[in-house]
Order: C-alpha cells, then sequence, then structure tokens
C-alpha cells in the first residue's frame, strides 16, 4: 500500500498550486543537482521506517504468543 501525493495532499489541504510552490523553494534551497539525492534518502529513510515498524509489529506478537503459552502458577 503506497500513499499517493495526492491523498496527502488532501489530508493536509494542500492543492495544486500550493504544491507547485513548495516544490519550487525545494529547487531554490537545494539546486536541481542536490534534488535526486534528497528523494533517494527520504526513499531510504521511509524504507527503514516501515522495516522497523513491521519488526516491531512482529515482536508484539510474538511477545503475546509466548505470554499465553505460559501456565499460571508455574513461576
Amino acid at each position: 500500500m503506497s500513499l499517493s501525493p495526492f491523498l496527502l495532499a488532501g489530508i493536509f489541504g494542500l492543492g495544486g498550486p500550493e504544491l507547485m510552490i513548495i516544490f519550487l523553494i525545494i529547487l531554490l534551497l537545494f539546486g536541481g543537482a542536490k534534488l535526486p539525492s534528497l528523494a533517494k534518502g527520504l526513499g531510504e529513510s521511509i524504507r527503514e521506517f516501515k522495516k522497523a515498524s513491521k519488526e516491531g509489529s512482529e515482536d508484539d506478537k510474538g511477545e503475546k504468543k509466548s505470554e499465553s503459552s505460559q501456565k499460571p502458577g508455574n513461576n
């Protein structure tokens, strides 16, 4: 499941003109040569975040399963 920019724009209440202004400001601040490396870094950080959140949820499921398999009174 990927979130499209249009969905995110709708969530934050941004329309086309606002997104274009933000893009132009970013282009002026960082320049055209740095944009691909910035996009790559952003993509990698999102990928790492998703991976860590997935591992965290799997760890939680494993802990719940091990707690339910322990018999009460065997301390």
